[in-house]
């Protein structure tokens, strides 16, 4: 199998946790583009979505489910997502596709995260993959200085606005050792917005696609 192959694998896979007539959160990206797919085929009926960016939205919409504010729903039962990296404790870094700070309200908000991804996406230690983290336009180059003091090397995604009307600065070469601490350390951070670490609330259950099938972890 190749990685979209992997991809509507997981995909797929994911349906086992929406529960009929309930109201889902729905992450962004390719994999969740193809749970999407799955979800559409299955022909199970879900009241609505919240959903994490303008992308899915559209997705969603263009399939037929209702979609739905947060502030409407309280509480969700599930929420299915993607991610860039995660480790074996189920920490994430998310926001690659510039949706992290919908992400994480949407899983805060619900009592299951499933995080689904390929087997390219689990690593050791967090950070290969560039830390993305949203940031209010006029504090720009203030968190870039202060995150290089933190010992990362931040660069901005020029041309790029979130759906939130913000900017992101894709952080190279942070040191991840302690997730947790970081997350914490970069959200108090005068001008963030919040930082694609989804470590203080990782995901309850990640599925991952291999060539031998799906694991859990």
């Amino acid at each position: 199998m190749n990685q979209d192959d992997l991809k509507r694998l997981v995909g797929e896979a994911a349906l086992e946790y929406v529960q009929p007539d309930s109201i889902i959160g729905v992450g962004t990206g390719s994999t969740v583009n193809c749970f999407i797919e799955a979800l559409l085929k299955s022909r199970i009926h879900i009241e609505a979505a919240v959903s994490s960016s303008e992308a899915t939205t559209a997705l969603l919409q263009a399939g037929g489910i209702r979609v739905v504010d947060l502030n409407q729903t309280g509480g969700l039962d599930v929420y299915i997502d993607g991610a860039d990296e995660f480790d074996v404790h189920r920490r994430l870094i998310k926001g690659g596709g510039g949706a992290l700070t919908r992400e994480k309200i949407v899983a805060a908000a619900s009592k299951k995260f499933v995080c689904i991804a390929d087997q390219s996406k689990k690593v050791g230690v967090l950070g290969a993959f560039p830390l993305p983290i949203e940031v209010i336009p006029l504090a720009r180059s203030l968190v870039a200085r202060q995150l290089v003091a933190l010992g990362g090397q931040p660069e901005w995604r020029q041309g790029f606005t979130t759906d939130n009307g913000n900017w992101i600065l894709d952080v190279h070469n942070m040191d991840l050792v302690d997730p947790v601490a970081m997350e914490k350390t970069i959200n108090n951070l005068a001008g963030v917005v919040t930082c694609g670490l989804f470590a203080m609330r990782p995901a309850d259950l990640v599925l991952m696609s291999t060539q031998e099938g799906i694991k859990q972890i």
